[in-house]
């Protein structure tokens, strides 16, 4: 489709009125609204009528916000995962990993779908094995290992409680008077 004089003058009397380039592509016919809104472009045409449905727009009222009402927690995405730390104390991981014996570690090819996936030792060494203990429903590792992958969130800066900085007076000793 090849830009006309006629249709050129169509599009800048169109877009003055203030139609999309929707609406002119239609009345123009055999063009897309990408290539009225190219053209336009191209033009320089920038001003634009004001139509009765600019002129009717209102402001949204702001919504309260919803997200300091809820706690943390609550947002978080895995109800199995947020079960672990409704009661529980932050995690501190062990200085060693969980023995399993040796007739409970899975491989690769024993693992069964209730199987903790959580990988214990070098993959490229003989003795490397898979937990194996019954997973937590909706999560890929038992209890143990989940409290280790998953830490619970922590507060945010803005959320903590300000501490008070102690005044100058609190501060200073007191000073030994000379005579």
């Amino acid at each position: 489709m090849a830009w006309t004089d006629e249709r050129v003058e169509l599009l800048k009397k169109l877009w003055g009125e203030g139609l999309s380039a929707s609406q002119i592509a239609g009345r123009l016919g055999s063009v897309t609204r990408n290539a009225v809104i190219g053209k336009v472009h191209r033009l320089g045409l920038s001003g634009r009528a004001t139509t009765s449905r600019m002129k009717s727009h209102r402001p949204r009222p702001r919504m309260a916000s919803k997200r300091m009402a809820k706690t943390r927690m609550a947002q978080t995405g895995n109800p199995a995962f947020r079960a672990l730390y409704q009661e529980a104390d932050v995690y501190v991981p062990p200085a060693e990993e969980m023995v399993i014996p040796l007739n409970e570690r899975k491989t690769i090819q024993t693992l069964t779908e209730c199987s903790c996936r959580w990988p214990i030792g070098d993959p490229q060494a003989s003795d490397f094995h898979f937990c194996g203990k019954n997973k937590v429903p909706g999560l890929p590792y038992c209890e143990f290992h989940a409290r280790r992958a998953f830490q619970p969130p922590q507060a945010r800066r803005r959320e903590r409680e300000v501490v008070e900085m102690p005044s100058a007076m609190e501060i200073a000793p007191p000073r030994k008077e000379t005579a």
